[in-house]
């Protein structure tokens, strides 16, 4: 939140109509002149009411190691006049050589007039993965490889109070079994042991929310905000195997420098709290808020604790004129708390940059790809479709 209070007389420019001095591009438009094939706008403009973004791809990521993806979001209104927000649906499907197998679903739907807004999170996930334990101490030689199948199930439903201002609630089921771990090549007692395991945990309860969105494009925002706090209580009288709750407000910004670009200055905070007897593969992580984006230059799960702090800084600039490419630098903070005495001891940096490469100019959806580089000498490649938040 400093950073944006630092921030905060540059001029906001909320629209999230691109810069159009120069004809935006994208894949298609490329491949289309290589082919010799000429899009109709006025027909995309008329008749085309969704747009599709579709990625298959062959990669390499520190959580995944060499892997198989396709990925693919579409961006579109609800509304026949086109002026209301985008909703958004994305998905991926991966296979790599750890083994790990993943589909993901996930939706923002906007429905009424932008009077209501419906989010769903599904996916089921098999995973081989390490575990490193509490805090941000933690070492390579406490890595403790396990085993899980995860079965995820979100739905959220809001309604609109005043302008991009919404109440909501929702209920949540998280469901991670067949588990097995390895321990540490220390042979010491792991962190997951100390804090109580066990071959599965099933978490469900109900959520209240408050959002504040005022972004028009999800997929890449160009101005605007978003605010959201979010309660759940997991019971054991809605089927939890212990009753335990979290606190997570996620804080937004974004300010387009300039009405002559498309240049973008965004930053992201987030606070994630836990309190009861949360199950160990639930606790707030690196890597595993939503979108799985929290922590670049860091593998999922690096760093656990019943509390987390994060926040990030990205600034993000044209390279080609016609919008086909561009880049960002960026660099974020974590802090997670230890087990002993659920204290923050360290934040860990991270830091990097990449490369924007246009697949769809009406969603304004990029092909995201980044390098960041991270403490204990960790560094990566880490890809994705539509910018990271």
């Amino acid at each position: 939140m400093t950073s944006c209070d630092a921030f905060a007389q540059l001029p906001a420019v909320l629209n999230e109509k691109l810069t159009d001095s120069v004809k935006q591009r994208d894949l298609a438009d490329l491949f289309g002149k290589l082919l010799h094939i000429k899009e109709n706008e006025d027909e995309h403009e008329s008749s085309k009411k969704a747009d599709f973004s579709f990625i298959p791809s062959v990669g390499y990521s520190l959580t995944t190691g060499f892997n198989g993806d396709i990925s693919a979001n579409v961006g579109f209104f609800t509304q026949a006049k086109y002026q209301q927000n985008l909703s958004e649906i994305d998905g991926s499907l991966t296979y790599d050589t750890k083994n790990q197998k993943e589909f993901v679903a996930r939706s923002e739907i906007w429905i009424a007039a932008d009077h209501y807004k419906i989010v769903t999170d599904t996916r089921f996930e098999q995973f081989p993965e390490d575990t490193y334990g509490f805090g941000t101490l933690t070492t390579e030689a406490q890595a403790n490889p396990i085993d899980f199948k995860y079965v995820r199930t979100y739905l959220t439903i809001y309604r609109k109070l005043l302008p991009d201002l919404y109440a909501g609630t929702g209920v949540n089921m998280d469901h991670h079994f067949d588990i097995t771990q390895k321990g540490n090549i220390l042979h010491t007692i792991t962190d997951f042991q100390k804090y109580g395991f066990s071959s599965g945990s099933f978490s469900s309860g109900i959520n209240l929310d408050l959002l504040y969105d005022s972004r028009r494009n999800p997929i890449n925002p160009t101005g605007g905000a978003y605010a959201s706090l979010i309660y759940r209580d997991n019971a054991k009288i809605t089927g939890s195997n212990s009753n335990w709750q979290s606190l997570q407000l996620d804080l937004r910004r974004y300010f387009k420098l300039s009405a002559r670009s498309n240049n973008v200055l965004a930053f992201w905070t987030m606070v994630w709290l836990t309190n009861g007897d949360t199950p160990y593969l639930d606790l707030p992580g690196t890597g595993l808020d939503m979108f799985n984006n929290t922590g670049r230059g860091y593998i999922d799960g690096r760093f656990i604790g019943k509390n987390m702090i994060y926040a990030e800084g990205e600034y993000r600039f044209g390279i080609s004129r016609d919008g086909l490419l561009g880049g960002v630098v960026f660099a974020n903070g974590e802090s997670l708390t230890e087990l002993a005495g659920n204290s923050f001891r360290k934040i860990i940096p991270a830091a990097g940059a990449g490369l924007r490469v246009k697949v769809n100019k009406h969603s304004n959806t990029n092909i995201c790809i980044d390098y960041a580089v991270g403490c204990y000498g960790s560094n990566g490649l880490f890809l994705n479709l539509g910018e990271i938040f």
